[in-house]
């Protein structure tokens, strides 16, 4: 094995050469850090977790909990609880799928979309308020970075 090759496995290994490592962690620390922030301006009320399954339905509704459940990346149990204290919240509802009785779907009620609706209108707006002190150059450089992320997370999960 040359010193290259045992370099390219360590490399490999760790996510890449030591500059990408560094901007790796670099990106996972901002990018937790806004992700901290924006959860703090959510509902008190609902959870993120919630929040992110209450998205999930607006987008793919109606879902079934075993489809929420995949796309959440949770147990079908924490996925019925959740949607359970949801529909309890008035938040969503269910139906009988109208094909296959044994079928469950779920659908988000008015008051669950205008709470996602305020909770979006929320973070966008603290997000707006935070840009219009970053240079215009910058905010470009930032449209190209949501871009460039988009494009590496692949899908809108």
């Amino acid at each position: 094995m040359t010193p290259n090759t045992a370099r390219n496995t360590t490399d490999q290994e760790r996510g890449g050469p030591p500059e990408l490592e560094a901007l790796a962690a670099d990106l996972r620390l901002v990018v937790a850090r806004l992700a901290r922030r924006l959860r703090q301006l959510a509902e008190e009320e609902v959870s993120a977790s919630s929040l992110s399954a209450m998205a999930s339905i607006e987008r793919l509704s109606p879902v079934t909990l075993g489809d929420l459940a995949s796309v959440e990346r949770v147990q079908p149990p924490t996925i019925t609880r959740m949607v359970d204290g949801l529909e309890e919240a008035g938040l969503v509802s269910r139906r009988l799928d109208a094909s296959d009785r044994r079928v469950t779907r779920v659908r988000l009620t008015a008051q669950g979309r205008r709470l996602l609706d305020q909770v979006r209108t929320r973070k966008t707006a603290y997000l707006a308020r935070a840009l219009r002190d970053v240079a215009p150059e910058d905010r470009e450089v930032l449209a190209r970075a949501t871009e460039i992320l988009d494009a590496m997370l692949g899908d809108r999960t």
